[in-house]
C-alpha cells in the first residue's frame, strides 16, 4: 500500500493524491492549478483508464477541476462525493468547460490575426458531461464499502456546501490503516453552513494549512463593516465591485446583504440594486437552497422555518445572459456588482474590472483568498496598472480587503482540528504556500509533538510501514510552463492508447493485425 503526493504540495491549488491499495488505484481529489506555480507537479503515475475511482473532498475547482480531463483520457470509474458536492460539481464543471471553450475560441480568434495556431481548450463540455455522469452521491456520517478492503466516511468540513473530510480505512493481509484527509477545513461561525466537525482518530493525517501562520482578524461586526464600505462608496457616486467565488462566498454575501437591507443600514440610498453576474453563482444559489436540511446551520434554518429564503431580497438582479451582463455597466445608479471568478483570473469579473478600475469613485472589494500571481493578488498588493483583454488599465478605484469571511480555518482553527485526532503516527501538511507549509509543519513538531512533514510532489508514503520518502522540489522552468491544453489532451490520449494495447494480448491475430494497421496508418498520416 502506498500513497503518492501529487498536487497542492508547497502550493495552495491543484489538490491531488494518488493511492495504491487493496488491488486498486485511486485518487483523492484531482484539482486544477490556479495562478503561477513554483514547483512542477508529478503526473498521475498510471493512465487515466487505470484509475479505479476518485474520492472527492468538495466541489471547488482546485479540488475537482481536472476530473473532465481524467475522463477525456479514458477514466470510466466512479467519483464518490457528498450529495451537495455532486450537485455543485454538476454545474461547476460545466461552467469550467464553458469558460475554457470560450477563452480558447477568443484566443484563437485574436491569434489568427497574428498568424498564430488555434488554441485548444484543456477539456470540452462533452468531457465535463462525461465526468459528471461518473459521480456517486453519499450522505454525511455514513460508512461506505467502496470495495473489498476499502471503506470511506464523509464528515462535514464546514468549508463549503457539501465539503468534507474523508476518513479512509485500508485493509490488506489482515492489517488496517486509517488515513484522514482534512479537505479544506472551514472557519468557525460562517454564515449559512455548519462549523467543521471533528474526527476522533487516524493513523496518518493529510491536512491543509492555507492560513497555517496567521489568525483571522475579523471586524467586530462584519455586517456593519460591509455596510460602511457600501455607504462610503455610494456617497461618492461609485459602484462596489466584489470579485467573489461563485459557490459559497457569493451566497454568504447575499445572506449579509439581506441583513443590511432589512436593517436599513445604508442611508439615503434606499432600494440600492445588487447584481449577481455569474450564471454559475445563480445555479449554485439554487443548489444551496435544495441542500438546506443537510448543510445549513441553526441560524440559517430559523429563516427557512419562517418561510424566508435567507439569500434573496428585493432589488436583487440576476444576470444570466451576456447582454444582461454588459448592461450593468451602462447603468449609472450606484450599485453592488458580485461576479466571478474570485481571484479575477477568468469569467465576467474581468469585464467589470475593465469598466470600473479606472474610476476613483468606485471600490473593488476583495472578500476571499487571493493566490500568488493571480490578478486579484496583484490588485491587493497595490498594482498601479493591470492588463485586461490586451489593454492597459489604470487602477484608480479604491482597493479594499474585508477580512474575516474566509472559508478556511486560521491557525487556531487548524490547531483545534488536529488536536481532536488521536493516535496520529504522522501528519502531512499541504494546500498552502511553501513558506506557510514549512512554518506550520515546524509548529506541529515543536508545539504539538507530532511527527510532521511538508511533502513535495512525488513524495511517497508506505502506508503499512509508515516509511515516508520525500521528493526533491523541482522548480518550474519557464520553458516547461507552456505545454498547451491540446498537448496535454494528446498525452492523455497516448496513455489511453497504451493501456488499450497492454490489454490487447487476448485478441485474435486478425483483430491485432487490424489494430496495428490502423495505428500505423495514423502514424503515417502525421509523419507525412
Amino acid at each position: 500500500m502506498k500513497l503518492v503526493f501529487l498536487g497542492a504540495t508547497h502550493e495552495v491549488t491543484g489538490s491531488c493524491t494518488y493511492i495504491e491499495a487493496c488491488g486498486k488505484k485511486f485518487l483523492v481529489d484531482f484539482g486544477m492549478e490556479q495562478g503561477i506555480n513554483y514547483f512542477e507537479n508529478e503526473k498521475v503515475p498510471c493512465p487515466p483508464s487505470s484509475i479505479d475511482f476518485v474520492l472527492l473532498t468538495h466541489a471547488h475547482i482546485d479540488h475537482s477541476g481536472l476530473l473532465p480531463l481524467l475522463y477525456a483520457g479514458g477514466f470510466s470509474g466512479q467519483i464518490h462525493a457528498t450529495k451537495a458536492s455532486c450537485n455543485l460539481c454538476s454545474i461547476m464543471l460545466r461552467d469550467s468547460a464553458h469558460i475554457q471553450e470560450f477563452e480558447a475560441e477568443w484566443r484563437s480568434r485574436k491569434g489568427k490575426r497574428k498568424g498564430k495556431e488555434e488554441v485548444e481548450p484543456l477539456y470540452t463540455m462533452a468531457d465535463a458531461e462525461g465526468a459528471i455522469a461518473c459521480f456517486v452521491p453519499h450522505d454525511y456520517d455514513t460508512t461506505i464499502d467502496i470495495c473489498e478492503g476499502i471503506r470511506v466516511r464523509y464528515t462535514d468540513a464546514g468549508h463549503l456546501l457539501g465539503s468534507s473530510s474523508i476518513e479512509l480505512w485500508l485493509t490488506e493481509d489482515g492489517q488496517t490503516r486509517k488515513l484522514l484527509f482534512s479537505g479544506d477545513i472551514g472557519n468557525h461561525k460562517q454564515p449559512l453552513i455548519r462549523d467543521p466537525q471533528y474526527i476522533d482518530e487516524a493513523d496518518y493525517v493529510i491536512m491543509e494549512a492555507t492560513y497555517g501562520n496567521r489568525r483571522h482578524d475579523p471586524p467586530k461586526d462584519y455586517v456593519q463593516a460591509l455596510a460602511q464600505v457600501i455607504q462610503t462608496t455610494f456617497d461618492r457616486g461609485g459602484n462596489v465591485v466584489i470579485p467573489s467565488f461563485a459557490v459559497g462566498r457569493t451566497q454568504e454575501l447575499l445572506y449579509f446583504l439581506r441583513q443590511i437591507k432589512s436593517g436599513n443600514m445604508v442611508k439615503n440610498h434606499a432600494n440600492f440594486p445588487v447584481y449577481v453576474d455569474s450564471p454559475l453563482a445563480i445555479e449554485a444559489t439554487r443548489v444551496f437552497i435544495e441542500n438546506k436540511e443537510s448543510c445549513f446551520d441553526e441560524e440559517a434554518m430559523k429563516y427557512v422555518e419562517q418561510g424566508i429564503n435567507p439569500i434573496t431580497f428585493d432589488d436583487l438582479y440576476l444576470a444570466t445572459t451576456s447582454d444582461e451582463s454588459r448592461a450593468i455597466n451602462f447603468n449609472s445608479t450606484p450599485k453592488i456588482i458580485i461576479s466571478a471568478s474570485g481571484m479575477c483570473e477568468a469569467g465576467r469579473i474581468k469585464h467589470h474590472l475593465k469598466h470600473n478600475l479606472w474610476k476613483s469613485e468606485n471600490t473593488i472589494l476583495f472578500v476571499g483568498y487571493q493566490a500568488l500571481n493571480t490578478l486579484g493578488r496583484s490588485l491587493v498588493e497595490g498594482a498601479k496598472t493591470v492588463k485586461l483583454f490586451g489593454e492597459e488599465i489604470s487602477v484608480k478605484a479604491q482597493i479594499l480587503v474585508l477580512a474575516g469571511i474566509s472559508g478556511h480555518a486560521d491557525v487556531d482553527g487548524l490547531n483545534e482540528w488536529i488536536s481532536s485526532v488521536k493516535g496520529v503516527k504522522k501528519v502531512f501538511v499541504n494546500h498552502s504556500e511553501a513558506s506557510v507549509a514549512d512554518e506550520f509543519t515546524a509548529h506541529l513538531k515543536k508545539d504539538m509533538g507530532l511527527e510532521s512533514y511538508a511533502p513535495y510532489s512525488g513524495g511517497v508514503l508506505n502506508i503499512l510501514t509508515g516509511e515516508f520518502t520525500n521528493a526533491s522540489p523541482i522548480p518550474v522552468e519557464k520553458k516547461s510552463k507552456g505545454f498547451s491544453p491540446g498537448y496535454q489532451r494528446l498525452v492523455a490520449s497516448l496513455e489511453r492508447l497504451t493501456a488499450l494495447v497492454n490489454k490487447s494480448s487476448g485478441l485474435t491475430n486478425k483483430e491485432l493485425a487490424r489494430m496495428t494497421d490502423t495505428l500505423n496508418n495514423l502514424c503515417s498520416k502525421w509523419e507525412a
